[in-house]
């Protein structure tokens, strides 16, 4: 007996079965042969070709019409049966960009990963959460041998892969640099030339970068058309925008960037972000910049990175936990 009498054979002793008891066991030897049948991929029209055989075997005298009956539903099912295989193959290959695109999530997070550094004088608290699978937001420190701090934070307009390659591109860029080239103003001018070399112009990379003076408590810095943050002035209780201006990465490889300082005074913050916490869409719109520092100054308390932690749930909670953009947040708070 080949494996399609033995298949007829079966289905015949469930559909006699079940006619004749219509009990539950009958109906669950009848789930375990549709299982068997889509392991040996049977499709649905030739289920209905088995059933109006099996039909015709145990009754004879079965009426012409209800014969024929079949017939149409055969040709129904040979579209359905297309379309359902269509739909499983594309589920298939959907499983399998899914499993590709979390391995190269987890790719990248090894990639551009960073170590918050530890430093007496300050308290760094940082969170950078994708909105999809990759991250198209980067954010480095490195502490060099005097112990100064230097951040970098870039965003790549826009999601996915292509995203996530330039991120990778920016990251070994910096790593290549030189270590006499660590002033923010040259390290933009580097950089902007590798992404002016490499990038295509259809994509938009944005970035800070600046370094924190353990020694005399400055923080100098230099921006590529990067969202501003906010400096927390302590004695004050002030908060203003970062002032830093300067053209986006790779527009013009002969591109010069400004360079700017503050002093930084005993519990002063740095507070530097990415696009997706200022443009944050609430159900009335996207969210106002004085309700971030609303909702810094409810936690200024707490540690940085309790600061940064408290200030995503605020906006993810906002966005009804969906976030709709990539999202980044730096604190660089100074102790005593």
């Amino acid at each position: 007996m080949d494996f399609r009498e033995m298949m007829e054979s079966k289905y015949r002793d469930i559909l006699e079965k079940y006619i004749t008891e219509q009990s539950e066991q009958a109906l669950y030897q009848g789930q375990k042969f549709s299982r068997k049948s889509i392991e040996n991929k049977i499709s649905p029209e030739e289920l209905i070709s088995l059933h109006k055989l099996s039909l015709t075997n145990m009754y004879p005298d079965l009426s012409k019409e209800v014969i024929d009956s079949f017939d149409i539903l055969l040709e129904v099912m040979l579209g359905y049966g297309l379309a359902y295989r269509e739909h499983q193959s594309l589920r298939h290959k959907q499983q399998e960009l899914r499993t590709e695109m979390e391995i190269a999530a987890n790719v990248q997070q090894t990639l551009l990963g960073t170590t918050i550094p530890t430093v007496d004088c300050l308290d760094i608290g940082a969170i950078s959460v994708p909105a999809k699978h990759m991250n198209g937001d980067y954010y480095h420190f490195v502490k060099d041998e005097h112990n100064h701090i230097s951040i970098a934070i870039a965003d790549v307009i826009g999601k996915g892969i292509p995203a996530a390659l330039c991120m990778s591109m920016i990251k070994y860029a910096m790593d290549s640099l030189p270590g006499s080239q660590h002033e923010p103003k040259l390290v933009l001018e580097n950089i902007n030339r590798v992404v002016e070399q490499n990038v295509d112009p259809s994509m938009f990379i944005t970035m800070f970068f600046g370094m924190y003076n353990t020694s005399n408590h400055t923080f100098t810095y230099s921006s590529a058309g990067h969202e501003p943050g906010f400096y927390y002035h302590a004695a004050k209780d002030e908060f203003t925008e970062i002032e830093a201006k300067g053209l986006l990465l790779g527009v013009d490889k002969k591109t010069k960037y400004a360079q700017y300082e503050k002093a930084i005074e005993i519990d002063d913050m740095i507070i530097l972000m990415s696009d997706g916490v200022t443009e944050c869409r609430s159900d009335e719109g996207f969210i106002e910049k004085e309700t971030l520092i609303t909702y810094i100054k409810k936690y200024i308390h707490l540690s940085a990175q309790e600061i940064v932690n408290s200030l995503f749930k605020e906006i993810e909670r906002l966005q009804h936990f969906e976030l709709r953009d990539d999202f980044t947040l730096i604190i660089l708070k100074r102790k005593v």
